[in-house]
C-alpha cells in the first residue's frame, strides 16, 4: 500500500502545536480587541506551515530566502539575516511561530509583515513580463 504524498502525516503534529499556540493568542487579553482574530490566526498558521520547510516549528534563513524568491523579491544573505533579526529581536537565527504571530498582529512595521500583507496583491498587480526585455540605449540607463 502506498502512503499519500504531501507530508500530511508529518505535518499533523506541527499543526496541533501551532493550534495550541493560536489558542493562547485567543485567550491573551492583549489581543482581545483584535478584529477577526481567529480567522487571522488560521491564515497565519497556514502561511507559517508553508514556509517551515523542515517541519521543526521554525522558519530558518533558507525558508525566508525561498519565501522572498517566491514573492518575486529575492534578498541577499545579509538582508535576510536583518529581516530575521528584526522579527526575533536579535535573539535567534530562526523565526518561531510565536514571533511570527506577534509580528503579524503587532504594531511594528516589520519587513516580513509588510511582505506577507502584500503577497497576494503584488502577485496580482505585477504580472511578470514575457519575452525578451526591450532594447535600451545609453540615455535610458539610470
Amino acid at each position: 500500500p502506498r502512503r499519500p504524498s504531501g507530508g500530511g502525516l508529518r505535518r499533523a503534529p506541527q499543526d496541533g502545536r501551532l493550534e495550541e499556540i493560536n489558542k493562547e493568542f485567543l485567550c491573551d487579553p492583549k489581543f482581545s480587541n483584535e478584529k477577526d482574530l481567529e480567522e487571522k490566526l488560521a491564515v497565519f498558521k497556514e502561511k507559517y506551515m508553508e514556509f517551515d520547510l523542515n517541519n521543526q516549528g521554525e522558519i530558518d534563513l533558507m525558508s525566508v530566502k525561498r519565501m522572498m524568491e517566491k514573492l518575486g523579491a529575492p534578498k541577499t544573505h545579509l538582508e535576510l539575516k536583518k529581516m530575521i533579526s528584526e522579527v526575533t529581536g536579535g535573539v535567534s537565527d530562526t523565526i518561531s511561530y510565536q514571533d511570527f504571530v506577534n509580528v503579524m498582529l503587532g504594531k511594528r512595521s516589520a519587513v516580513l509583515k509588510l511582505v506577507m500583507m502584500f503577497e497576494g496583491k503584488a502577485n496580482e498587480s505585477n504580472p511578470k513580463p514575457s519575452g525578451p526585455p526591450p532594447e535600451r540605449d545609453i540615455a535610458s540607463l539610470p
